[in-house]
C-alpha cells in the first residue's frame, strides 16, 4: 500500500514525498487510518519503525480540519530531550505546507527562550514531563483545549520515573480527546495506565521479527570478562565500521570505554543522563556528522538517536531485559540499510543471552573467528546436571534417615512424629 491510498490531504502526502518516503512502514499503514478516524488507539512498536509519523501524520492532518483557534490543541509526552526535538522536527517536516506551529519544550536548558516560544500560541507542543509541569505550575501553560494526547515511549518514561508526573499531566487535559500511547513493551503497570486514559482503544502490535530482525546481520562474540576491550579493538580493526553504536550497562563504564578508546586514538564521545543538554547534543551532532567514530551510549540516553546509517551497533554488555536488545539493535539497518550487531557475551551472561534468544525466537550465531574466542559450557544442560546432583543429595539424606532408628526413650522429652511436625 502507498500514501496516496491513505486517505492523506494533498499538503502533507506532498511533504511526506518530499522527505523520500514513498511506502508506509507496517505501523503507519495501521495506525494512520485508526487515528485519522479519531479513535483511541494503544501501540506497541519499537524505536525505528515509523511511528512518529503514524501519529503525526493523523494529527496535522485533523488540526487542519478543526476549528483554528489560538491554543495548544495536540499534546506529545515523550522522556527524552532528544526525542522531543526529534518528534518536532517531524511535525515541521509532514507539516511543513501547512500554517501550523510545533514547539518542543524540555529540562536541562534555560526555559526563556521557551516562554517566549509558548507566547506564539503553538498548535503542537512536544513535552517532556518534569519541563511541562514547570510551566504549568507558573501558569505559563494551559491545557484545557488540548483535543489530542499521546504519550510517546510509556515504557521508558515509567522506567524513568516519570509515570507520577504525567498522570498529574493528564488530569489537565479535556476528558473529551483522543488519545494515543506508543510504548516498545507491554509491562502490566503500562497496561494499567492505558485502561485508565483509553476510551474503547484499537489495539496495534507490530512485532520486532517483522520491522528489526530481518535486516540485520548479528552475531555473538564469547570472550572472557577481562579480554572484552581488547576483543573490541580488534572489531574496530575493520574499516568497514566507519559509524559505531556501543551500548554501555552504566555511565561510569560508558565513560570509561570512551577514554580508553581515544587512549587508544579511536574517536569516541559519549552520551548518557549525566551529560548537559549541550554536551548530549553536541555528541550526536558530531556523530551524525562523522567527526567522531563510536558514540558510547546508555539504554536511556539512546532513546531518539535515529541515524539512517550506522555500520555497526555493538552490545559490550547485555542488558538485564530482553526486549531493551531490540531497541538498541533496531539502531542499525533502517532505511532498507542492511545493519550489524555485535554482542560481546562473558560466560556470567549466558543466562541474559538465552531469555533474549528466548524473546526473539531465533538463536543468534556464535563467531569464533576471533583471537579472544572462549568455550562456553551449555548452561541449560549445567543445570541439569546441578539438579541431578542435588536430587541425588536429596535421596541420600533422605535414606540416611530412614535407615537410622530413632530412639523415643532418651531422657529428654519424649517427641512422636506428629508432635515433631507441629515444631516445624
Amino acid at each position: 500500500m502507498s500514501f496516496n491510498k491513505l486517505e492523506i490531504i494533498e499538503p502533507i502526502l506532498a511533504a511526506v514525498q518530499s522527505q523520500g518516503y514513498e511506502l508506509p512502514s507496517p505501523i503507519q499503514e495501521q495506525a494512520i487510518p485508526i487515528l485519522l478516524s479519531k479513535k483511541d488507539m494503544m501501540a506497541s512498536a519499537q524505536t525505528g519503525t515509523g511511528k512518529t509519523a503514524a501519529f503525526a501524520i493523523p494529527i496535522l492532518q485533523n488540526i487542519t480540519r478543526s476549528n483554528n483557534t489560538l491554543a495548544i490543541k495536540a499534546l506529545i509526552l515523550t522522556p527524552t530531550r532528544e526525542l522531543a526535538m526529534q518528534i518536532k522536527d517531524s511535525f515541521d517536516n509532514y507539516g511543513a505546507n501547512l500554517s501550523l506551529k510545533a514547539l518542543a519544550i524540555y529540562g536541562g536548558v534555560n526555559q526563556k527562550s521557551q516562554v517566549k516560544n509558548i507566547k506564539k500560541h503553538p498548535d503542537i507542543l512536544v513535552a517532556t514531563p518534569g519541563r511541562l509541569l514547570d510551566l504549568i505550575n507558573q501558569k505559563i501553560i494551559d491545557l484545557n483545549q488540548v483535543q489530542y494526547l499521546v504519550l510517546d515511549e510509556a515504557d521508558r518514561m515509567l522506567d524513568m520515573g516519570f509515570i507520577r508526573d504525567v498522570k498529574k499531566i493528564i488530569k489537565l487535559v479535556p476528558e473529551k480527546r483522543q488519545t494515543m500511547l506508543f510504548s516498545a513493551t507491554l509491562p502490566k503497570s503500562i497496561l494499567n495506565l492505558a485502561n485508565s486514559i483509553l476510551v474503547n482503544p484499537t489495539r496495534v502490535q507490530i512485532t520486532p521479527e517483522e520491522t528489526t530482525l530481518e535486516s540485520i546481520k548479528q552475531s555473538v562474540f564469547y570472550v572472557k570478562i577481562s579480554d572484552k576491550f581488547k576483543l573490541l579493538l580488534h572489531i574496530l580493526k575493520n574499516k568497514e565500521y566507519q559509524s559505531v553504536l556501543l551500548f554501555s550497562r552504566t555511565k561510569r563504564f560508558a565513560n570509561k570505554i570512551t577514554k580508553q578508546l581515544n587512549d587508544h586514538h579511536i574517536s569516541a564521545i559519549a552520551i548518557h543522563g549525566n551529560k548537559s543538554q549541550s554536551a548530549r547534543t553536541e555528541a550526536l551532532y558530531k556523530f551524525k556528522q562523522n567527526q567522531v567514530r563510536v558514540l558510547v551510549a546508555t539504554d536511556v540516553a539512546s532513546r531518539g538517536i535515529d541515524i539512517d546509517e550506522l555500520s555497526l551497533v555493538i552490545n559490550y554488555n547485555l542488558p538485564d531485559v530482553p526486549e531493551t536488545y531490540i531497541h538498541r539493535i533496531g539502531r542499525t539497518g533502517r532505511a532498507n540499510q542492511k545493519g550489524n550487531a555485535i554482542t560481546l557475551v562473558c560466560e556470567e551472561e549466558t543466562s541474559l543471552l538465552k531469555d533474549i534468544q528466548k524473546h526473539i525466537q531465533m538463536e543468534i550465531p556464535v563467531n569464533k573467528e576471533h583471537p579472544y574466542n572462549i568455550e562456553i559450557k551449555d548452561t541449560k544442560a549445567k543445570n541439569n546436571s546441578n539438579k541431578t546432583q542435588m536430587t541425588q543429595t536429596k535421596k541420600k539424606k533422605k535414606n540416611h534417615h530412614k535407615n537410622t532408628p530413632r530412639n523415643y526413650h532418651s531422657n529428654s522429652k519424649k517427641k512422636t512424629p506428629s508432635n515433631k511436625s507441629k515444631a516445624k
